[in-house]
């Protein structure tokens, strides 16, 4: 057993890590594990009890260009790779991100504190992108163009951008980072990737099952610390010819704004303010089904989270009441627990937010019948709440809520529903449930949102372009659209006269 894990045994849970190599502390920079030249860390503390589970490496803007630099330099080989020796690589390293599921799950849950079910399955979707960007990767086509020109052969081909940075949040420590380096890395890039400092250890974990699966040098880096000095240094380097960034629309738009000096491509998907509409024509057990899966998966910590539900106003009480008992019955516990559906929150800043939304919500009306306070699980659980007659200038309404928190209210009409849930500025995902074939198609188009989803809850996964609209983000990830998002298009015109 190496140091680092024999100094962190006194965390419980490091016993059931089969892998001990899994737990890294140090970034990964060319193929390289280093604590950078100050030998500075932070903690990774576990949310569920605040114990220390790792002190992870704390680089600063020189390794980061350090990382830039071994980026650069690899590019021009690996983009020169054929598409299925790419291919080849990704392949490798899905087959050891399954191997090693128990573990990766295990140090998600410690880091983030997510339901041991849940981390599970983001390790499967997860590892998803990265075989279907195995495949992928020989589908980038050269197409070519009718000639308008006497004697002119016309070829459209898509290239490798170059470096890129990728930014992942800490809600989904795993999936978001193989979403994007796996496309990045069949396009033929190379990347740079900076994980949330709440939750390298997911990133980490995987770079190392990237090093086992063969991948050169300098492809795929991992530079942890804080994101102002990390994130600055990679929008500002010109190497650096695209960012792709997954969080909150505030830091999008501070990203947007410091990559534009260096003109990059931008790929982003941020904040969701998702509403699920509730018609009466609906099975009602169903609807609450969908609006407790859309709700309270990752305790409400998704940018998917269905955060204003309205609900037709002939089935409204009948569906609060079928509603709140399910939510009373939620389970709140550490994620190690069996059975635990509902974890602790990231941060004390996210308790307090959820915790402002709900008192602001009943100061002007709402109806608290569930929930409504702190869990005494630990310092960062919330109680599964619901509250009910919650008036649409609420801040719960207005704002995007990441906590264990529902907030409801009826409507009327077809078309004052369809109103109030496009009033936002943000366009990620909307969930209607409706038995009406007509209304389907009409709301489906009317909704102004990126992705609908209808009569279900889950509608991601590898082949899905993902993304939204309006402040929710820019560009797809997933599906041949997150590939090409890596790509510029070239034409050659030759003289074939």
């Amino acid at each position: 057993m190496n140091a680092q894990v024999a100094r962190l045994e006194t965390h419980p849970a490091m016993t059931r890590l089969a892998d001990s190599r899994l737990l890294r502390e140090q970034a990964y920079v060319n193929g390289r594990w280093t604590r950078g030249q100050e030998a500075r860390s932070f903690a990774v503390r576990d949310p569920a009890n605040g114990q220390a589970v790792a002190f992870v490496a704390d680089l600063g803007a020189g390794e980061t260009s350090a990382a830039i630099d071994a980026a650069s330099t690899a590019f021009a080989k690996w983009s020169r790779l054929l598409p299925q020796e790419r291919g080849a690589f990704l392949k490798r390293w899905h087959a050891l991100i399954l191997e090693a599921r128990e573990d990766l799950a295990l140090l998600m849950v410690l880091e983030q504190g997510k339901p041991l079910a849940e981390a599970r399955g983001e390790i499967d979707y997860a590892a998803s992108f990265v075989e279907f960007y195995a495949e992928e990767a020989r589908r980038v086509t050269v197409e070519s163009v009718a000639s308008h020109l006497p004697g002119a052969h016309m070829q459209v081909s898509r290239v490798p951008l170059g470096v890129v940075g990728l930014v992942t949040p800490w809600n989904f420590p795993a999936a978001m980072l193989t979403r994007k380096a796996a496309a990045a890395l069949a396009a033929g890039c190379t990347a740079v990737a900076h994980p949330s400092s709440e939750t390298p250890l997911s990133a980490l974990a995987l770079a190392a099952l990237a090093d086992r699966a063969g991948l050169p040098a300098g492809i795929f880096n991992v530079v942890t610390g804080k994101a102002a000095t990390i994130v600055g240094r990679l929008c500002e380097d010109p190497r650096v010819r695209a960012m792709s960034f997954t969080g909150s629309t505030g830091i999008g738009r501070l990203i947007a704004a410091q990559s534009a000096p260096t003109v990059k491509r931008l790929v982003m998907e941020l904040g969701g303010h998702a509403p699920l509409l509730v018609f009466a024509d609906a099975d009602l057990q169903k609807a609450v089904d969908i609006a407790m899966d859309a709700k309270f998966a990752t305790s409400g910590q998704d940018c998917l989270a269905a955060n204003r539900i309205y609900v037709e106003r002939p089935v409204y009480e009948a569906f609060l009441r079928a509603y709140a008992a399910r939510i009373e019955a939620l389970r709140v516990g550490n994620g190690l627990d069996a059975g635990t559906e509902i974890g602790p929150l990231m941060h004390e800043r996210a308790v307090a937010k959820v915790d402002a939304q709900v008192k602001d919500a009943v100061s002007r009306g709402a109806r608290l019948l569930v929930g409504g306070s702190r869990h005494e699980a630990g310092a960062l659980f919330y109680r599964p709440t619901l509250l009910a007659d919650v008036p649409d200038d609420a801040l719960i309404m207005r704002e995007e809520t990441f906590g264990p928190v529902a907030a409801l209210a009826p409507f009327d009409t077809e078309e004052e529903v369809t109103a109030r849930a496009n009033d936002t500025e943000y366009g990620l995902a909307a969930y209607l449930v409706t038995s009406d074939a007509a209304r389907i198609a009409r709301i489906s188009a009317a909704l102004d949102y990126g992705m609908v989803a209808v009569n279900r809850v889950k509608i991601t996964g590898a082949p899905v372009p993902f993304g939204g609209v309006k402040q929710s983000g820019l560009g797809r990830e997933g599906s041949r659209h997150g590939l090409e998002a890596f790509t510029d298009l070239k034409y050659v015109c030759l003289d074939a006269a």
